[in-house]
């Protein structure tokens, strides 16, 4: 969207919301996101706000059809976990298609600025002091308990009372979505169906539905303070939660990488509570989680028209990933009676 027909979105839906003072909001388009349109609104000292929109268009994958009911739950659930403000307050929302101005969702600004922004200015020191903040409040959004096992928008279906059945459900979607979109994998789906069918017994292991994020990359987690005593101010863009195993989170947060060698995280993340035993299930656990993200990463290049060069850095660098996991899916399956 342009400018004027962002401001126009934004005007219809205070209005909808009969926001008083509208008449003299400011706003300001924000980047960084590949899904929403997200204006920042300036109404005055005490209301600082930011509107999402989600595309109007049909064309996504079939998880994204009611990512602004998740990422409404996600902040609705996470209110209640320590410390407080961490996450945006929801202010008004619309899920209905059909209503006047639309879907939409306006929240409370959280301060900062995204941690992958200042991460080469931080001090020494800085760094792991802040990762071990980010365990502790890792661990009290998984001390949140859902209702049920899968997405609270429910696009693939209800929510189920195994995380074995959600998380087929899960798998299997963005499988369809591979072959619906012909989208470049490096291995053929029905070789990847049957890799992760012959682990699913592990998810049995996981029998309550934690609060998950799943997109806890640095651009989702705000800095504020000045130099030297940067602090963890937010946790945003909730839009892909889902009600699953805690362990899931450690995937984006050490993206590429191995959570495990994360030792300030998860100082952290043990002194409020969390649970992280690095034994065989687990591990292989992560590699079913890894493999899921790793195949909405290659996959949801289709639906978006990514640009040549987008395309090219997802299947040099994201490709190598699934592969590896699938492997670690293989081998820990086969290294216990799953």
């Amino acid at each position: 969207m342009s400018y004027e027909e962002t401001a126009a979105v934004a005007d219809a839906v205070l209005r909808e919301a009969d926001v008083q003072g509208r008449e003299t909001a400011r706003y300001t388009p924000l980047t960084g996101g590949t899904y929403n349109t997200v204006v920042r609104i300036a109404l005055d000292r005490d209301r600082d706000w930011v509107l999402k929109i989600p595309p109007r268009t049909a064309a996504g994958l079939a998880y994204e059809r009611a990512l602004l009911s998740g990422e409404i739950t996600f902040y609705r659930s996470a209110a209640t976990a320590p410390p407080a403000g961490i996450v945006p307050r929801v202010v008004f929302s619309e899920t209905d298609a059909a209503a006047g101005a639309g879907p939409f969702l306006i929240m409370t600004a959280c301060p900062g600025t995204p941690w992958h922004e200042v991460a080469d200015s931080l001090e020494e020191g800085e760094r792991p002091r802040l990762r071990e903040e980010l365990g502790r409040v890792v661990a009290g959004l998984h001390a949140v308990t859902g209702p049920g096992f899968g997405y609270p928008g429910q696009p693939l279906g209800p929510l189920t009372s195994t995380w074995r059945e959600a998380f087929t459900a899960m798998t299997d979607a963005v499988l369809d979505d591979a072959e619906r979109y012909a989208a470049r994998l490096p291995r053929p789906t029905a070789e990847i169906r049957d890799v992760l069918a012959g682990a699913s017994g592990v998810l049995d292991e996981v029998t309550r539905p934690a609060l998950v994020h799943f997109d806890l990359w640095q651009g989702n987690l705000l800095l504020a303070g000045p130099p030297g005593a940067h602090r963890l101010s937010g946790v945003v863009d909730g839009e892909r939660m889902f009600w699953g195993d805690s362990a899931a989170d450690f995937v984006s947060l050490a993206l590429f990488e191995n959570i495990e060698n994360d030792k300030d995280f998860l100082t952290g993340y043990a002194s409020a509570g969390g649970t992280a035993v690095f034994d065989d299930s687990l591990r292989l656990r992560l590699a079913l989680y890894r493999t899921y993200l790793y195949l909405i990463m290659l996959v949801e290049v289709e639906p978006r028209q990514s640009a040549a060069a987008d395309r090219a850095w997802t299947w040099r660098h994201v490709g190598p990933q699934l592969l590896s996991a699938l492997e670690d899916v293989e081998s820990g399956s086969r290294g216990g009676d799953r």
